[in-house]
């Protein structure tokens, strides 16, 4: 008969108490180093926004600092009376025109400039950046006499070439370095793949680059839409004019019609705001990709 041993079970030994969780004490001068210079810097940013709505809202006449009854008699009287419907038309063509042009050669500028190497790369990237401390108030008549012999003057094709000159440098520089933080490998792999140059580029290295476009694009857009100096130089018919030349005229010789500016000035600012509002997200998310160098 044999007998069968049995080992002693060793007593298993409770779990050691969590750490009591710190409370988390809130920093009372927080509120003045941090929320309360907030606060005074968002109210001195919408004050002038409050005001403009103020104006355009309330009735001819009423210094009331809330407008009550409400009126749209200002917007009736600057998109018809005005002519607001065509300036915000010819705006929009030249900011969806500029925004198209500069995204386009900026992807394939930024592109060669961030994957190949050629002689005095460096000094044309100096000269990019240099052109932005030039005033586009110096290449007025330079431009003013290449438009009038190529026939551009009053033509919306001139305002966008002449919008695209001046943002198109700045959208480079950004856009290089949107491509230089895309892994090169990812190219290496695909072409290794079989996939040539121009293929690797639009399966990889584009939809990498989604928000950068947006961010270029947004730059560009804004840019052109707010363009007041081009657009009165280079376009003296009044078809022509955009909003930000419009709103000039609503500026009378001996008396101003301020609900009808400000209601022109709101015209002006939705589309700029909801442009804003709709690719924040994607703006944000290309902007960090280009700050950092991967």
């Amino acid at each position: 008969m044999t007998q069968t041993l049995t080992r002693p079970e060793t007593p298993v030994s409770p779990p050691p108490p969590a750490p009591p969780r710190r409370k988390k004490h809130r920093d009372p001068s927080r509120f003045f180093r941090l929320h309360l210079p907030l606060a005074f810097y968002l109210l001195f940013t919408l004050i002038p926004f409050y005001w403009m709505l103020v104006f355009a809202l309330r009735p001819a006449g009423e210094t009331a600092l809330v407008p009550w009854p409400i009126t749209f008699e200002h917007f009736d009287t600057v998109w018809n009376g005005i002519g607001f419907g065509l300036f915000f038309q010819n705006s929009l063509i030249i900011g969806v025109g500029t925004l198209v042009v500069v995204t386009v050669f900026a992807l394939m500028g930024g592109y060669a400039l961030a994957r190949f190497k050629f002689r005095g790369q460096r000094v044309f990237l100096l000269a990019l950046l240099c052109t932005q401390f030039i005033p586009g108030a110096m290449m007025l008549i330079p431009l003013f006499v290449i438009f009038k012999s190529a026939g551009l003057l009053n033509s919306l094709t001139g305002l966008i070439i002449a919008d695209t000159a001046f943002q198109l440098p700045l959208a480079l520089i950004l856009m290089s370095g949107f491509v230089r933080n895309v892994p090169v490998e990812l190219e290496e792999a695909a072409m290794v793949d079989g996939c040539s140059r121009l293929r690797a580029f639009f399966a990889v290295t584009l939809p990498q680059l989604r928000p950068a476009l947006v961010a270029v694009g947004s730059f560009a857009f804004i840019g052109a839409w707010n363009n007041f100096l081009f657009a009165l130089m280079f376009a003296s018919k009044q078809d022509k004019f955009t909003l930000p030349v419009g709103l000039s005229y609503a500026l009378g010789e001996f008396n101003t019609d301020f609900g009808a500016l400000a209601a022109g000035g709101v015209v002006a600012a939705v589309p700029v705001v909801l442009v804003f509002a709709v690719v924040q997200r994607f703006l944000v998310q290309g902007l960090s990709a280009g700050a950092v160098k991967g």
